[in-house]
């Protein structure tokens, strides 16, 4: 059985109907959704302010889905997020703030990263499956880090 943990991306492919984030999502015996990806949403939905209650109300029905849940930053969450990051500076291999916390709810939920960022595979505690490194995000979804 499939446990994903969303990344931002995965979602943003999934809206898309890239055919292989369907394939995953629609296969998943269980989806994670990291609140910090929730908020990289949100934040492109607020700078997209023209369909903001359209894509944000298509979110809302997303997370109603029966296999999906809301994964809150916890003390078990922050903990992890504590590991990863020694663990990746101690590598030489640091990764933005917002994708270790994904990885970390990950790790606190027993889940594989669904993503289309390929740095996820530098996190050896956490397992991967990236949907496609080929194309960029567009602006809006782009974090500020």
């Amino acid at each position: 059985m499939n446990r994903y943990c969303l990344d931002t991306s995965a979602y943003i492919e999934f809206l898309r109907d890239e055919s292989r984030a369907v394939a995953a999502i629609d296969s998943a015996s269980w989806i994670g959704f990291p609140t910090i990806a929730l908020g990289e949403l949100y934040t492109g939905f607020s700078l997209r302010r023209k369909h903001h209650e359209q894509e944000a109300a298509r979110l809302r029905d997303f997370l109603a889905h029966p296999v999906v849940e809301a994964i809150p930053v916890d003390n078990q969450v922050a903990h992890e997020y504590g590991h990863l990051v020694a663990e990746l500076r101690r590598a030489g291999a640091p990764l933005p703030a917002n994708d270790i916390w994904i990885a970390a709810c990950a790790a606190r939920t027993s889940s594989v990263v669904l993503t289309r960022d390929s740095h996820f595979t530098r996190i050896a505690r956490v397992g991967c499956v990236v949907l496609r490194a080929d194309s960029p995000l567009p602006p809006r979804y782009q974090s500020g880090e």
